[in-house]
């Protein structure tokens, strides 16, 4: 007998899910836990729709369990409170990104790193402490543990959703590399929902920006629209030798596989490459040009709770916000196909609040 989703726990919730590896989303009834005494309740608004909700939906990850609930920035109103709930009261304005708990006891959670616990919890496509599969925003209604929610400030619109994955994937290693001091030169490789939320980061910060495209059309977007300094087309051989040597450091938001070397060769030395697009291939790593520059490779993935909180503090102070494009819930799957193509600036956003219909 198929299992009863609508069944496994006491409060009823409805969204939209997809039952396999086509990815097409449909309307799905199923349940949420009662709110324990550290669980916030909340209201979804606001849904976010992030790259890795397509990966997900089609498992080209290896690692999709249906039927899936996709969603890790998720912004709302809280609606109940348990009874040992500190930070957060009936009204409040509160967010949920990529995950929903950890271990809380490991040598990465003692620091604030949660997003680094080998047992991290994911908001969706994951597995709860009682073992029941975790369903993200695109439904009516969360309950999370508290310490996984954050503040949703006050002037900050509840539509930016997207800072919740983009924002804290850019902002954490900008931060961490030491990227973020005035006067240095940064690089973003792509012109995305990550690279054009890194753009604003690290103006934000100070440094000077060159953005580094294949497309020649973003160019206006990014210096026009975005603010960056300068733009480089990185198929463009000339433009590359002029630019050697000339970076601090590289925030790489491609997914796509592509080639390490010349983005190597535009960073001075000891100059850091960071990637945060994950390639579905391994990239070719030419050691050479690390030897000779005593340049860095690395990575790094979303951010603790404590630092998800200070960024958006940071982006409400600073008035940051992603570039959205507010759609409906009956339009995600064609927002997912317009994702596939790029066709958005810079990120889509589900009005749940206000138009997920139980009908």
């Amino acid at each position: 007998m198929a299992k009863s989703y609508e069944n496994e726990h006491p409060i009823k919730a409805f969204g939209w899910a997809t039952r396999d590896t086509s990815g097409v989303l449909s309307p799905f009834n199923f349940s949420r836990r009662v709110t324990g005494e550290k669980d916030v309740q909340f209201k979804v608004m606001y849904c976010g729709i992030c790259h890795s909700d397509l990966h997900q939906l089609k498992n080209e990850w290896g690692n999709s369990k249906y039927p899936m609930v996709p969603g890790h920035e998720v912004v709302g109103v809280v609606t109940e409170v348990g009874s040992k709930v500190e930070k957060f009261k009936v009204g409040d304005k509160v967010g949920v990104g990529c995950m929903v708990g950890s271990c809380r006891k490991c040598e990465n959670c003692s620091v604030d790193l949660e997003n680094y616990c080998p047992r991290q919890i994911p908001t969706y496509n994951g597995y709860s402490l009682d073992g029941t599969l975790t369903f993200g925003g695109y439904s009516d209604m969360m309950v999370s543990d508290e310490h996984f929610v954050v503040r949703w400030p006050e002037n900050l619109s509840m539509d930016a959703a997207p800072l919740l994955c983009a924002g804290i994937t850019t902002y954490s290693p900008l931060k961490y590399f030491g990227l973020d001091k005035p006067g240095m030169h940064i690089g973003v490789v792509g012109l995305g929902g990550l690279g054009h939320m890194a753009v604003k980061f690290a103006k934000a910060f100070g440094t000077k920006v060159t953005v580094i495209s294949t497309s020649a059309n973003k160019k206006q977007e990014a210096i026009e629209r975005l603010g960056a300094d300068s733009f480089l087309i990185s198929r463009d051989p000339e433009q590359m030798k002029a630019a050697m040597n000339t970076l601090d450091g590289i925030i790489n938001t491609v997914s796509a596989v592509h080639p390490i070397l010349p983005l190597l060769m535009l960073m001075k030395s000891h100059g850091k490459l960071v990637m945060v697009g994950a390639p579905e291939k391994p990239v070719e790593l030419p050691v050479f040009p690390l030897l000779m520059g005593r340049k860095l490779v690395a990575g790094s993935c979303i951010g603790g709770m404590k630092e998800t909180q200070e960024m958006l503090d940071f982006a409400a102070k600073h008035n940051i916000t992603p570039d959205v494009e507010v759609v409906p819930m009956d339009y995600v799957n064609t927002a997912l196909e317009r994702l596939l193509k790029s066709d958005v600036k810079y990120r889509f956003v589900l009005d749940v609040g206000n138009t997920l219909n139980k009908k």
